[in-house]
């Protein structure tokens, strides 16, 4: 089980959307706060990006960097911090498929950019995104995460000469993207890092306790049945699993069980009697009050919200 996969698809409620953003100098962006989480790549040129309210250092990119924003928040984008921010406008923007286009700025130097936005869960986040910093800047390097850098590539290329298939390469393309920041994010942990998710991903132990989680929710886990699994003593497998984690072991199964029935709620037309038993409980009742306690809402009125919001 590919539990960064299935982590994250677990939190995605929408497909990403993006836009290509070709700006010349004097040019500066204000890109207002939006649910989910924010991405940017420099396709051309370089760039500055750094929250709305000035909280950050101004980051400087360049050609083939990729900075990843958990929440999303107001920040702007632009040729150089000095420059004064506007909102784009409604003229400035096209509807060009695979991805729309933006154009801004003046005559001077040009900078190209993909900017996107993954639609995450955030009022119930997966403990993997709650754990990221705020902002991931993966500058581009040679030989340094080479998959992520023919990620870039690739969609540079398809972006510059769009050609047959590129309808459905961009937006796979973008779609791993994701994946590829992550990765590469957890790479660059270091190997003496003993606490949160990339030390559990890195971890045989923990590692293999929440690939069994996640391949076999419905079993009827308990603490000492997931140490047996994985080769440890109970204390010791809790002590890491929480420390790594940031939970308990069966408080991370009740949250994953609850997460799979939402997913199926709105993504599934399964009973909710099916799903219950799918998500590992025994009875319909039991689950529905487990879901509203979780959610606030029975599971049939959470997948009407749902679908009816989609």
């Amino acid at each position: 089980m590919d539990v960064l996969s299935e982590a994250l698809a677990s939190m995605r409620t929408a497909a990403p959307r993006s836009v290509r953003t070709d700006g010349r100098a004097p040019w500066a962006m204000r890109l207002p706060p939006t649910a989910g989480a924010g991405f940017h790549v420099v396709l051309h040129g370089a760039c500055w990006i750094y929250p709305s309210e000035h909280s950050m250092t101004p980051i400087a990119l360049g050609p083939g960097d990729v900075i990843f924003v958990r929440d999303s928040a107001g920040y702007i984008l632009a040729d150089h911090p000095d420059t004064e921010a506007q909102v784009p406008s409604a003229e400035q923007y096209t509807a060009r498929p695979p991805v729309g286009a933006l154009q801004v700025g003046g005559d001077g130097a040009p900078t190209s950019l993909l900017c996107g936005n993954y639609h995450l869960d955030g009022q119930r986040p997966h403990p993997l995104l709650r754990q990221l910093p705020e902002v991931i800047h993966l500058p581009a390097r040679h030989g340094r995460h080479p998959e992520l850098a023919a990620a870039v590539g690739l969609l540079s290329s398809e972006l510059d000469n769009p050609r047959a298939g590129s309808y459905g390469i961009v937006p796979a393309l973008i779609d791993a993207l994701l994946l590829y920041i992550l990765r590469a994010w957890i790479d660059e942990q270091p190997s003496s890092v003993s606490t949160g998710w990339a030390a559990a991903l890195r971890d045989p132990a923990i590692a293999a306790a929440l690939a069994v989680i996640h391949e076999q929710p419905a079993v009827t886990w308990t603490v000492q049945s997931l140490a047996d699994h994985v080769g440890l003593s109970r204390a010791a497998f809790a002590r890491r699993f929480a420390l790594m984690v940031g939970e308990p072991p069966l408080a991370y199964l009740t949250r994953w069980r609850l997460t799979i029935a939402a997913r199926l709620l709105r993504e599934d037309d399964l009973p909710v009697g099916a799903i219950a038993l799918r998500a590992g409980y025994g009875s319909e009742f039991a689950f529905n009050k487990a879901f509203k306690r979780e959610y606030g809402l029975a599971p049939g009125r959470y997948r009407r919200q749902t679908r009816s919001a989609a």
